[in-house]
């Protein structure tokens, strides 16, 4: 029992990381119909840019705030500079861009920072007396910096007029520029939004993963599959979808070990994690296409 209560434990520490990747999946999409394919990637920059001004002596959560603005201005510019002038461009152009910003910013990175593995640092102590033996601190610690995050966007969304325009803008273009919104600056600071929420996850996970240039192509996959676990339009039931996908991949695991133990059969180990969970996203969205906590939407065409 208790080696199952540490597998969900773990399992929520990741879903909080594939949970930020996801909102940032879903913020876009919501705002564009379109996913970004290079969210991991832009992520794994921010988190190399974090772990530069660690070296250069700043401390760590002054780096961490810094990397934030530094996503954001990115995330704002790449919308302003890269994909507005493709606004009314077919589908595949836009998807042609996207994979060539994953590989820009996975070569630049190996360029300037080489591909070997670098350790990250944690800001967290090494053990919380009490919870040690159930989940680590760097886990909880992901946790906590993950809930803080969607709780202020949540409020942000929910009570600024800022967030409230953005919505808008995101929901209904048309209605929202005839109330004045100016949606093309409310799509460019989504962008901003949804690269510093990823820059979030990048510096949280680095620790865990270490830090190189492919650490996030294994947890976009996870990001993206709560995503349409939990609704690709819903960004509460994409968060959700997160942790479900991230509780899930540990308790197949487990489960799979106990198994092989009892049986002496192998079933399943940590490399088939991703196929199985992979497996049964794919079963719900069949039975359900939207998602779990995601809506039927119908557009006339």
């Amino acid at each position: 029992m208790e080696q199952l209560i540490q597998q969900i434990a773990s399992g929520l520490a990741n879903g909080a990381i594939y949970a930020c990747v996801a909102l940032a999946l879903v913020m876009i999409f919501v705002s564009t119909d379109h996913i970004n394919f290079a969210q991991g990637e832009m992520a794994m920059f921010s988190t190399y840019i974090s772990w530069q001004l660690i070296q250069w002596g700043l401390d760590y959560w002054i780096a961490f705030f810094l990397t934030v603005a530094i996503s954001f201005v990115a995330g704002v510019l790449i919308e302003r500079v890269v994909l507005r002038p493709l606004h009314s461009a077919p589908l595949l152009s836009i998807v042609v861009v996207f994979i060539g910003l994953l590989a820009i910013c996975n070569s630049v990175a190996g360029t300037v920072w080489s591909y070997l593995i670098k350790e990250y640092p944690t800001p967290f102590p090494k053990e919380l007396f009490g919870l040690s033996g159930l989940i680590g601190a760097h886990q909880l610690g992901v946790v906590v910096v993950t809930l803080l995050v969607l709780s202020l966007l949540f409020v942000f969304f929910r009570y600024t007029p800022l967030g409230l325009a953005m919505r808008a803008a995101a929901q209904n273009p048309v209605s929202a520029r005839l109330a004045g919104v100016r949606v093309d600056w409310m799509l460019a600071l989504g962008w901003g939004l949804a690269a510093a929420v990823g820059a979030v996850a990048g510096m949280m996970v680095a620790h865990i993963v270490y830090l190189d240039p492919n650490m996030m192509a294994g947890i976009l996959l996870y990001a993206f599959a709560g995503a349409l676990l939990g609704g690709i339009s819903n960004p509460g039931g994409a968060v959700l979808g997160g942790f479900i996908v991230g509780v899930l991949e540990n308790l197949v695991a487990y489960l799979g070990n106990a198994i092989e133990k009892g049986f002496g059969v192998y079933i399943i180990g940590n490399g088939e994690k991703l196929t199985v969970a992979l497996i049964i996203v794919i079963t719900v969205l069949t039975l359900k296409p939207s998602g779990l906590f995601g809506r039927v939407v119908v557009k006339r065409v």
